[in-house]
């Protein structure tokens, strides 16, 4: 399969869906122009809010979505794959879904996927976060057929889960990705390792479009979207202020490093030894 152009879009929304809806589309057109084929934002594109209520208030159903609909007509226009890294769409009076769309270049949606691990964690800096009590979480991986690989999908959190991107890539996924809104302090801790982790365990690209810097809601996120290839090497990287970053994206390589370390093809069951009590007693 032939080689392409991907790029990231990384942002700092705020609480305005009509202003971030508006500078997505302006980082999208920007990295069109570049000669991307293949365009990806970050986790919560169009809204970045913690609060239940606000968050309830503006939200609406996939179907009435109108930021939705004007990518739709974007990638259409542009002849472009863009992929929402997440939207929160309502899915119950008092529930969200947080969901990835990947849109075709003739604007009809080719995959959706609900974000499967919710972000129910307490940091080291103080800040709490319990994603469950606001969104549902998916229950199914998803890949989807570009025309030059195929894309297992994920969002954010889900990159500490290494199964599910294992899955994905014997399921023949030679693209991964992880669209975020990682914290600053986690991002600065854990992004690039486990980034570049689970491209060379699975022998994949990853490419993840993240949220950069002081968001209207005080939240502080990580940045550095960021593109590795599947022997770990760091194509592109942003830093922290919103932009584009481009690379190439070539199936060959990720055919070429599983043949030299064809690991997804070494699992074995075993069985888990736990020590003797009785023992450890005495």
């Amino acid at each position: 399969m032939s080689a392409f152009t991907a790029a990231c879009v990384q942002l700092r929304a705020s609480r305005d869906v009509a202003a971030n809806v508006a500078e997505a589309e302006h980082w999208i057109r920007d990295a069109a122009r570049a000669g991307a084929d293949y365009v990806q934002t970050p986790e919560q594109t169009a809204l970045m809010e913690l609060d239940a209520g606000i968050l309830f208030e503006t939200i609406v159903a996939e179907e009435d979505d109108a930021g939705l609909k004007r990518f739709q007509a974007l990638a259409q226009e542009l002849g472009i794959w863009l992929h929402l890294g997440s939207l929160a769409v309502r899915v119950g009076p008092k529930a969200a879904a947080n969901r990835a769309f990947v849109i075709a270049p003739d604007g009809a949606i080719a995959a959706r996927y609900d974000k499967i691990h919710m972000f129910d964690v307490d940091l080291p800096s103080g800040e709490r976060y319990r994603e469950s009590k606001t969104y549902r979480p998916g229950e199914a991986g998803v890949v989807v057929d570009l025309p030059w690989l195929r894309l297992g999908l994920s969002i954010c959190y889900d990159l500490r889960f290494a199964y599910l991107y294992r899955g994905y890539a014997q399921a023949g996924a030679a693209m991964l990705c992880a669209p975020a809104a990682f914290t600053k302090v986690t991002g600065e801790a854990h992004w690039h390792v486990l980034q570049r982790a689970r491209a060379i365990e699975c022998g994949a690209f990853m490419v993840s479009a993240a949220q950069g810097g002081r968001h209207e809601n005080g939240r502080d996120t990580y940045g550095h979207s960021i593109i590795v290839d599947p022997w770990g090497v760091v194509l592109a990287e942003a830093g922290t202020d919103p932009g584009v970053i481009l690379a190439e994206v070539d199936p060959a390589k990720s055919a070429e490093a599983r043949q030299r370390i064809p690991s997804l093809t070494h699992d074995r069951a075993f069985t888990m030894s736990e020590p003797d009590a009785r023992r450890i007693a005495s």
